[in-house]
């Protein structure tokens, strides 16, 4: 048997990996596609609050700083396995619903579970045997885990069957798929604000008094009050995304699709690790500079309050109140970020139509290394000064902060868009689903989150404990990252197109 007959044998057939093919049909209307990206908003507006929060908590909790990033590192592992699962399954879920609108309402029921979990998990420590005054809490820290990696699942669960939602409903129409993800971009800045705004406030503990118990103390409360409103925002926004289009059903799908079949027979797992040897150079290129950007902005994305804590306002978790300012502050420029997010999201496919979404990926990677080196520098400056650990920060040096904050959320705004654009684009003539092609994507943004979480807080402890050395591998890993997007992936003409319906 020659060479080419045996490629022709092991190749991905399309007749048997290929989702079925949806006959030609009225394009949805923009206001449609917003409304179906709506629940980027609530699934946001949980992170925001995880982002603004957590880190800070689970110090509180007595977890040492140096092992503060392995508690994330079950998001990254559960992103690992359960997106790719999740997307598989959705692509041929039979459900008389629809395939991707059942793992998005089942989704957004755990993550309500979750955040219940987590912002009582001291309660339940306290129920179980923690003492008053422990350093270390060990039954609230389960708590805690259990209910964090519930909510990584389940955020998984939610976001990639959204997002193929809307990759299906604009049927690889390359604009249309820009603006959907930019729409969700949108959302995502949206929930942002509202989120980093409820974690920066101090006083639910007022609103809901109920929330502070003998286990848990003032900002435990807040974090607590926080979540029960996040459980109302996840379930209107569902409620708005789900009942907006219409899924047609799997089976009728099949019977519209001349016989082919949807390759249920074979493993997710094997169906993902033989198609990439087919990969295109450009596919390859897209996870090379997805993985580089994540390994950039992780260890923001687990320090960034943290960072504003302990090297601008100099404090520590359960001591004094300059730590806990600091990560109020932190909340404040993380909201700010989501404004300048939001904005970008707005503008998003003008950028890329102009300039190319390649070249725009590349240079917000740069100014995201840019505003890393100033974090750093910042840090060297405020503790240079002398007022660490004795006074409050000066004006100067917080506002730099809050600027950093905000710029970053340009480029993160392209991190949330442009990528999921691409890969949708150019791994679907592979054969395969958009469930399953956005699972391919997740594994370079989470096996770039797992080496970070391992290894970010051991490398911090060799230089000092501070946050900078992480952030040092996150400006070269981002800096990397935007030359190889610039250089690497084609900048394509695009006409001017005919405005949405």
């Amino acid at each position: 048997m020659s060479t080419s007959e045996q490629d022709r044998r092991h190749r991905p057939s399309r007749n048997r990996h290929q989702p079925p093919v949806t006959p030609p049909r009225t394009k949805i209307s923009k206001r449609v596609l917003l409304r179906v990206a709506s629940v980027a908003c609530g699934i946001q507006f949980g992170w925001a609050l995880q982002l603004s929060l957590l880190t800070p908590y689970v110090q509180e909790l007595g977890i040492p700083h140096a092992w503060a990033s392995v508690i994330w590192l079950c998001g990254p592992l559960s992103g690992l396995f359960v997106q790719p699962l999740v997307g598989h399954s959705s692509d041929r879920c039979a459900s008389k619903y629809g395939r991707r609108r059942p793992y998005i309402v089942a989704g957004a029921v755990a993550i309500a579970v979750a955040v219940m979990v987590i912002g009582h998990a001291a309660d339940i420590g306290w129920a179980c045997g923690d003492g008053e005054g422990k350093v270390i809490k060990p039954r609230a820290i389960v708590a805690f885990v259990f209910g964090f990696w519930i909510l990584d699942v389940a955020n998984n669960m939610t976001q990639g069957p959204c997002r193929a939602l809307l990759a299906d409903l604009t049927e690889n129409d390359n604009r249309r798929t820009r603006v959907a993800n930019g729409y969700f971009s949108l959302f995502m800045a949206i929930g942002n604000i509202l989120g980093y705004a409820t974690g920066s406030y101090n006083g639910w503990y007022k609103i809901f008094p109920f929330t502070k118990t003998v286990a848990c103390n003032v900002e435990c409360a807040n974090l607590k009050s926080a979540f029960y409103i996040d459980v109302v925002f996840i379930a209107i926004t569902t409620i708005l995304s789900v009942t907006a289009a219409h899924e047609v059903p799997l089976a009728s799908l099949n019977s519209q699709s001349h016989g082919q079949t949807s390759g249920t027979d074979e493993a997710f797992i094997t169906e993902i690790l033989g198609t990439f040897r087919y990969f295109p150079g450009s596919v390859w290129i897209i996870l090379l500079v997805t993985a580089l950007t994540w390994i950039g902005w992780f260890p923001f994305i687990l320090f960034d309050t943290d960072w504003m804590g302990r090297e601008i306002y100099g404090g520590e978790p359960n001591q004094g109140s300059l730590y806990s300012s600091g990560v109020s502050m932190g909340a404040l420029g993380l909201m700010l970020n989501s404004v300048f997010l939001g904005i970008t999201s707005v503008l998003m496919e003008k950028l890329c139509r102009k300039w190319g979404a390649g070249f725009v990926w590349g240079v917000s990677n740069i100014v995201m290394a840019v505003c890393f080196l100033a974090m750093m520098v910042t840090s060297f400056v405020a503790y240079h000064i002398g007022y660490i650990g004795h006074e409050q920060p000066p004006a100067g040096i917080v506002i730099a902060a809050l600027l950093i904050f905000t710029i970053l959320g340009i480029p993160l705004a392209i991190t949330y868009s442009v990528p999921y654009a691409l890969i949708s684009i150019r791994i679907e003539s592979l054969g395969l689903g958009q469930g399953l092609s956005l699972g391919v994507l997740n594994l370079a943004i989470v096996i770039p989150q797992v080496i970070v979480s391992v290894g970010s807080g051991p490398w911090d402890q060799l230089f000092g404990g501070g946050n900078s050395p992480a952030l040092a591998v996150g400006a070269a890993a981002g800096f990397i990252g935007g030359i190889v997007a610039i250089l690497a992936i084609p900048r394509t003409r695009i006409q001017k197109p005919i405005p949405l319906p």
